[in-house]
Parts: C-alpha cells; sequence; structure tokens
C-alpha cells in the first residue's frame, strides 16, 4: 500500500503566511474578479438594452440601395443619368474572383472562417489602443462594415461598436457569406461620387469589371481605406503605396503566383476619371425626362434607381446632333471669320515671330505636330485653355505663332499643332455683317496674332481653322403614327445653353405655315386648281400708321396662278388672297386639328404669312396629319418608367394610328356586348392581354387608345401630292438629293429674313428643322429655308430613311384625275398640247366644257385692290 506523504509545513501554513505577508495581493484578485464579473454584467445589460432596438436582419434581403436616376433610349442605350451618387449594383457571381481575392486580402482574410466578428482582429485593435492611445483600426471584419454601412453611423463610440458586433452576428446568422460580401460590394463608398465597385470600375477606369487588369483590381480593392485621400486620381502616389502592399499580401496568401505579382506591381497608375459613359448624345431630351421625373416623384427620382425609357431612336439622335451641328458651322463659314474669341498677353519670350513651317508640317496631322519655342513656358496658357469649354465639338487653342500662310497653335496638353492654309486660313474672310463679307485674306498675319483664342475642328482626320456659330438651330423628329419624338436637338450644344428651341422657342414659322391655310381652302370648296390672281394690292387698316403692302419675295408677280403652284412656289400675295376668301375665322376655326392653340393665332390676314409665335414641336406635330392621312397624334417622349424592382410605374398609351382597324370596324365600335347575355364577348378570345404584349414585344397599333380623324382622306390626299411637288419642282428642291419619291414638305422663311424653316415627312417620319438667332436678328439677304434649314433636314433624313422603303400613299375613293388647261384651271379642251393632270375631289372636279365655248374666267380672280380692315 502506498504511503502518502503530507504536504510540507511551508504549504500547509500558504494561506496564513499570504495573509500576512500580501494583502494587498488578495485585494488585487478580488478586485479583478469583481471587475470581470462586473464587466460580464455590463455586457450583459448591453445585450438587454441594444438587442431589442437593432433592426431586422431581413430587411437586408430588400434593401434598396441609393441608386441614381438613369435616361435611356427606346433601344435601351444610356443617355444620361442623375443623382449624387453613381451606382450599378452587380451579383455575387458578376464580381471577378481577383477582385474577391484583393478585397479580402486586404480587408479580411478569414471572411469565409470566422462568424462575423474577428477576435484576433478585435484584440489588435485594442492593442493599438492601448499601446498608442488611438483608434488606428478598429478590427472590423467585412460583415461588420456592412452593417455599419447599412444600419448605423461612422462615429467611432463603443455604444456603435458593440452595436456593430452584435449585428454582425445577427447578419451571419441569417445571410450567406455569399450575400454578405454582394452586399459589401455594392454599398462601399470608393471615392469621386462612386458607391459600389461597378461604379468604381467606369469613373477610373472607364471599363466594365471582368476588363481590368490584376493591379486594376488591386487598386480598387484599396480604396475602402481611403477613398478620398488616397484614391489614385486624388493621391496616385498613396494609392500605388496601397495597391503594391495589397499585391504583396495576395502573393503571401498564395492567390497569385510571382510572375502575375511581378507583372502587376510594374504596371503604372493609369486612373483617370470617367464621367457616366453616355452612349447617346441627347442632352435636351435627358433635361426634359428629369423634369418629368422629378414632376412624378419629387426628389425622390434622384436615389430611387428609376429608369426612364424615351421614344428616342439613338442612331436617329446621334446622326441629328452632329447634322445640326454640321449644318449651323455651313451657315456660319458662308457669313465670315468673326476673328478671335479673346486676345491674351503674349508670355515671356514670344517676341520673335516663330519660322515658316514646311509643308510636312503644315498637314496638321497628329503624327506631324511638331514642338518648338521650348523655351517657353506655356503652363499659364494650358491653364487657361483648360478653364475654356468645349462647344460642338470644338476644341479651344490659342495661337503661339504666325507665319505667311501658316500658324502654329497650343492644346490644353501642350500638344502644338501647324495649321495650313488650306486648313481653314484661306476661306478666313472677314465678317461685317451678315449679309456682307470682306475679301479673302492674303496672309496668315490678317487673321490673327499669336495670344488669339480660337477654335479648331476635326474634318476628315485633320485639324481645321473653326468658330463657335452665333445662329442657332433646333430639329425635332416624329413618328406620325403615335407621335413619338424619334429624336430632339435643342440648339447647338447644351453646355453652351439650356434653351432647349424645340419646345421653348416661339417663333413665326412663315411659309411653313402655308399647308393649313391652304388645306382649309381645299376644305371650303376651292381646289387645287382653282386660279387666284399673284398680283400686288393694298391693304388699309384706321388702326395701322400705314397701310399693308404683302409682297413675293423678290418683288415679281406671276398673275393669274394655280393653287397648287402658289403653294409650291410659295407665293405669298395668293396666300393672303386665299385666307382672305375662306376668311379669317374659317382658317382658324380648324387649326386645333393640328394641335395649335386657336385662342393665341392671330385674327388678321398676317396669319397667311405664318405670323404666329410657334415652336419647332409644334410644326411638326401638325405636319404629322398629312404624313399620316388625316389623324390627330399627341406628341410625347417617355414611353415607359420602372423602379428600382423592375415594376412599371409610369406608361405612356398614346393615341395610334391605325387605318386597319379603321377599315375593319367602318370607322365605328362594333365591338358591343349585349347586356342580356351574359356568355357573350367580342374580340379575339385567344387575344393576350396588353401586359403580356408588352412584356413579348408584340404590341400593335390597334392594342392603343384610337388617334382621331380630323382630315378628310381626300384633303389629305390632295395636300400630300402639292406638298410633293414643293420637292419635286418648287422651293424644297434640294431635297431630290435624296433620290426619294415619297418626300413631301415645306420651307419657311420670315422677314428679315429672322427664321429659315423646313419640314418635310415620308409615311414613316416628319422632320422640323430651324435656323435663327436668340436675339431675332437677320440671318443674311440670301438665307432662305431653303438654305439654311433645309440641307440640315436633308442630312438628318439621308440616315433616317436609309435602307427603309418608300411609303407610297394609296389613292382614297372619291378622287379622280383630269386634264386640264394650266391657264384657266378649267377642263382641258382635247387635243391641248399644254394640258396637265390635275387631281380633285369627284364632286369638285370641272365641269365638261362645251367644245364650242371658250374657256370662261376662274370664279377666284381678285385682281382688284383690296382695301380691307384686318381686325
Amino acid at each position: 500500500m502506498t504511503k502518502l506523504t503530507p504536504f510540507p509545513p511551508q504549504f500547509l501554513n500558504y494561506n496564513s503566511r499570504m495573509s500576512h505577508k500580501n494583502p494587498y495581493l488578495i485585494a488585487a484578485a478580488w478586485l479583478m474578479l469583481a471587475g470581470t464579473g462586473a464587466a460580464l454584467s455590463l455586457l450583459a445589460g448591453m445585450y438587454l438594452y441594444l438587442s431589442p432596438q437593432l433592426p431586422s436582419v431581413d430587411s437586408l434581403r430588400d434593401v434598396k440601395l441609393q441608386t441614381p436616376l438613369r435616361v435611356y433610349s427606346r433601344d435601351k442605350k444610356l443617355i444620361a443619368e442623375f443623382g449624387e451618387k453613381r451606382r450599378n449594383p452587380v451579383t455575387y457571381d458578376e464580381i471577378p474572383q481577383a477582385y474577391i481575392d484583393a478585397l479580402l486580402s486586404a480587408e479580411d482574410d478569414t471572411f469565409f472562417e470566422h462568424g462575423g466578428v474577428s477576435l484576433k482582429g478585435l484584440m489588435r485593435a485594442a492593442t493599438q489602443l492601448i499601446t498608442t492611445g488611438r483608434r488606428a483600426s478598429g478590427g472590423s471584419t467585412i460583415t461588420m462594415q456592412v452593417a455599419r454601412n447599412y444600419y448605423l453611423s461612422r462615429r467611432k463610440t463603443f455604444a456603435r461598436k458593440f452595436n456593430e458586433i452584435l449585428l454582425a452576428l445577427r447578419i451571419e446568422q441569417e445571410l450567406s457569406k455569399e450575400e454578405i460580401l454582394e452586399l459589401y460590394v455594392n454599398v462601399i463608398f470608393l471615392g469621386n461620387r462612386a458607391y459600389g465597385i461597378k461604379a468604381a470600375s467606369q469613373v477610373y477606369y472607364g471599363k466594365e469589371l471582368h476588363d481590368l487588369s490584376l493591379a486594376q483590381i488591386a487598386m480598387l480593392a484599396g480604396l475602402p481605406k481611403g477613398p478620398s485621400s488616397m484614391n489614385p486620381i486624388a493621391n496616385p502616389p498613396r494609392a500605388l503605396e496601397r495597391r503594391n502592399w495589397i499585391l504583396g499580401r495576395m502573393l503571401e496568401l498564395d492567390k497569385i503566383d510571382d510572375t502575375a505579382y511581378n507583372l502587376a506591381v510594374s504596371e503604372p497608375v493609369t486612373a483617370e476619371y470617367h464621367s457616366s459613359n453616355v452612349d447617346v448624345n441627347a442632352p435636351y431630351v435627358a433635361e426634359m425626362a428629369r423634369t418629368k421625373a422629378i414632376e412624378l416623384f419629387g426628389l425622390e427620382a434622384y436615389t430611387e434607381g428609376y429608369k426612364v425609357y424615351t421614344s428616342i431612336d439613338s442612331r436617329l439622335q446621334n446622326k441629328a446632333q452632329q447634322s445640326v451641328i454640321d449644318g449651323l458651322i455651313l451657315y456660319d463659314e458662308r457669313h465670315g471669320y468673326r476673328g478671335a474669341e479673346q486676345q491674351w498677353p503674349l508670355l515671356p519670350g514670344m517676341n520673335t515671330p516663330a519660322p515658316e513651317a514646311n509643308e510636312e508640317e503644315a498637314s496638321g496631322d497628329s503624327e506631324h505636330s511638331q514642338t518648338t519655342n521650348n523655351e517657353i513656358d506655356f503652363t499659364p496658357w494650358q491653364e487657361k485653355l483648360s478653364t475654356i469649354p468645349v462647344y460642338g465639338g470644338l476644341i479651344p487653342a490659342v495661337v503661339i505663332a504666325v507665319g505667311e500662310q501658316t500658324a502654329r497653335v497650343l492644346l490644353e496638353d501642350g500638344t502644338q499643332l501647324e495649321l495650313g492654309w488650306e486648313q481653314g486660313l484661306k476661306t478666313a474672310a472677314p465678317y461685317i455683317n451678315e449679309s456682307s463679307v470682306g475679301p479673302r485674306p492674303d496672309t496668315a498675319q490678317e487673321i490673327f496674332e499669336p495670344g488669339a483664342l480660337v477654335r479648331l475642328r476635326e474634318l476628315d482626320g485633320r485639324w481645321q481653322l473653326s468658330q463657335i456659330p452665333a445662329a442657332q438651330s433646333a430639329l425635332v423628329a416624329l413618328s406620325p403614327h403615335n407621335g413619338a419624338v424619334l429624336s430632339l436637338v435643342g440648339g447647338f450644344d447644351f453646355n453652351q445653353s439650356h434653351f432647349n428651341r424645340v419646345t421653348q422657342a416661339k417663333r413665326q414659322p412663315g411659309s411653313n405655315f402655308k399647308p393649313f391655310i391652304y388645306t382649309a381652302a381645299l376644305e371650303s370648296g376651292m381646289t387645287a386648281a382653282s386660279i387666284i390672281n399673284d398680283a400686288p394690292f393694298v391693304i388699309e387698316d384706321d388702326a395701322l400708321e400705314s397701310t399693308w403692302r404683302p409682297k413675293n419675295d423678290g418683288g415679281r408677280f406671276d398673275g393669274p396662278t394655280r393653287l397648287r403652284r402658289a403653294l409650291y412656289r410659295s407665293r405669298n400675295l395668293v396666300s393672303v388672297r386665299i385666307l382672305r376668301e375662306i376668311g379669317v375665322s374659317t382658317a382658324i376655326r380648324g387649326m386645333h386639328r393640328y394641335g395649335f392653340n386657336e385662342a393665341e393665332l392671330p385674327r388678321d390676314l398676317s396669319l397667311a404669312l405664318g405670323s404666329p409665335g410657334l415652336a419647332p414641336l409644334d410644326i411638326a406635330n401638325g405636319y404629322a396629319v398629312f404624313a399620316n392621312g388625316g389623324y390627330r397624334v399627341v406628341p410625347f417622349l417617355i414611353e415607359r418608367i420602372i423602379d428600382y424592382d423592375a415594376n412599371v410605374v409610369y406608361e405612356a398609351l398614346p393615341h395610334t394610328v391605325c387605318k386597319r382597324c379603321d377599315q375593319e370596324t367602318g370607322g365605328e365600335d362594333n365591338g358591343k356586348t349585349s347586356l342580356n347575355a351574359p356568355f357573350a364577348f367580342s374580340g379575339d378570345a385567344f387575344e393576350l392581354p396588353f401586359d403580356i404584349k408588352r412584356l413579348l414585344g408584340l404590341l400593335e397599333p390597334q392594342d392603343f387608345p384610337r388617334a382621331a380623324k380630323v382630315l378628310d382622306d381626300r384633303v389629305a390626299y390632295i395636300m400630300d401630292s402639292i406638298l410633293q411637288d414643293v420637292i419635286r419642282k418648287g422651293t424644297g428642291v434640294r431635297a431630290k438629293a435624296l433620290g426619294r419619291g415619297d418626300l413631301a414638305g415645306k420651307t419657311g422663311t420670315t422677314n428679315g429674313p429672322n427664321d429659315a424653316w423646313f419640314t418635310g415627312y415620308n409615311g414613316e417620319i416628319v422632320t422640323t428643322t430651324w435656323v435663327g438667332f436668340d436675339q431675332f436678328e437677320p440671318l443674311g439677304n440670301r438665307e432662305y429655308g431653303g438654305s439654311a434649314a433645309l440641307p440640315i433636314w436633308i442630312d438628318f433624313m439621308r440616315t433616317a430613311l436609309e435602307n427603309t422603303p418608300e411609303t407610297p400613299r394609296p389613292q382614297p375613293a372619291g378622287i379622280v384625275t383630269v386634264r386640264i388647261d394650266p391657264e384657266t384651271g378649267q377642263r382641258a379642251r382635247a387635243g391641248d398640247p399644254d394640258a396637265i393632270f390635275e387631281i380633285f375631289r369627284k364632286e369638285f372636279a370641272p365641269a365638261e366644257i362645251d367644245e364650242e365655248q371658250p374657256n370662261g374666267k376662274s370664279p377666284y380672280d381678285t385682281s382688284a385692290t383690296i382695301t380691307e380692315e384686318l381686325f
């Protein structure tokens, strides 16, 4: 049996000795025990107090990130985005694995192992606080950062930290690691208004996430540490240092190999600011869409992720913008060079003229650009150039040297270009006024001198001297089927002027308004063959200081003229006589059919010459009635708006032309259901609901509200025929360059001339262009609708009609074709060699004539002088 050895006496007397020798140690032990208990009690109390106040983690599954308002074309191309935060949420599957590795290497390398809180990280943070006296890091995991970003403030307090820990533990219980990481990468702020990694990829590199290099991914992964102070734009050295540290961590954790590491750390910093990647140049459209969204949703429109889909065709819109720019520059070049925008004082060392450039240098190509004057510091001028905006693609440059027939210019980035004589210098004749231009220069010194701020335009790969046009223009294109706006340009450049001339500029349309007067005449019983005297006359009015003597352009008079010829030749005096014949009140009474406000139209004979103030959109809307065969449509821009969850919250239901519907129903609604037949139904039993057809892209005209018929088919057909003659042989003859037989339209020019118009169409599109000065100044004596506005229309329509078949209009019932005498408008005698064909409504066709009697006079011969009170 083993004998137990008793404890040595010193052990038996330990307590008594300790109580006598170390009373302070015992007290410290008790204090530590009490402190631990108190701390545990405090933590338990805080948990019991804070836990009920914590938000539900379930809300994270349905969280709505603050996402900007975005505007798209109908083919889903981005037009603009509005909002303080740039954000494009991504799913976990869209996150590159390299980014996940880089992020976790930098922020939380045990993310997939811990339960939401890293004790190691918290202890490290506590140690730093004790040893340094300041909070160098918070020891937060990715999950804790998600809790903070979604629920808590960024104030560094212990209460917030404890809440953060509790929330992180809850989040880990409710969500998967993948869901947590997806939330994190979408909410983090990464500098320069970028929230989330997809937005940051666009802001810093202008690329999609999957197109980034490893070095660029590591750079983004380092941004959460200091998004404002350590991003590669604000502080490239610090951003580079952190990027390389992250790459080193990835190598240390075996996320990349040595080859990938060496390649990535050697890559230079390539980040620069990229604005939103806009696909369509439509700033005036974007502003109209933004205004509508604010009207519907208030300021929440900027943050709730609404997407506005417009009716804009991206291809036509981009072409429309360029056509307006090119057309205005072309007009501006005809009226001379107005000189430098500014004249800057010369920099030190610029008193010596530069030597003449050789022929190769004068090419203006970037590969032949030469850098001279190295002894001169052009930094001050480069800084000034950086503050001058680009308008319409015309970049600012400053002249640094002038040769005999060359000029050297400096760009913002320090590039120096040589402009040769054929690069806009030769044709820079001085502007005198809108109707006069001085002689062309013989030398470059006659044009400008060093220090001149000029504009350059790239044309066919070469830089040309240019200038910002003083005039303005507008273009709008509609679908005549439902009024959808296909393209809209409100001016030369939105950044130069936010004034939208398509909708806001009320200008006199001049002869562009005449077709509405002539249509009223046809409805009143006149015909395309009616004879009206094109002769001078005087209108007296006691309310005016002088009598009114309307006149034709050029002062010529054609005498008795057929109505058709008068319109396609745009004879003013005939138009006034026609309005006088049918009556001003009669003409105005039907103008609401074209969308015009009858109360705003002048109630005098000046209406015949287009005196009311109308916007280009108003005119285009009116011509849509001619283009679609007599139906009233209302212009609209926004097709639908969807919210963050892809629910349709607004949708346009435009009144739509459905000629097939009219043919099937005889113009009436025959789909009636008897109230006494409970099982009866109308329509197709297999017809899909509207919402389903919309989702499938199967909507047809009959699915929309019916556009009202406002013009007789036969009157519309005759007016279309006359307007086609405007292009075949009238004031719009230049449009024959498009080589189509289905085009119709009308020019317009007002007194001054202050306004130049052209509106033209076929069965698929109607387009109005306008050119003029915002200050109502004259365009120049030789400028007309056919010279200023029509070229823009032609350039745009060439693209709009490309690869589209012609749309000939079928002749409606009740139209007859008759051979007439062009001099009298009466039915021609048999064998008359000068006879022409004309179309008539059957009941208004010329009567058969007695071959033995001479032709009678026109009932509309009004050659006598008219004296009439205008009001």
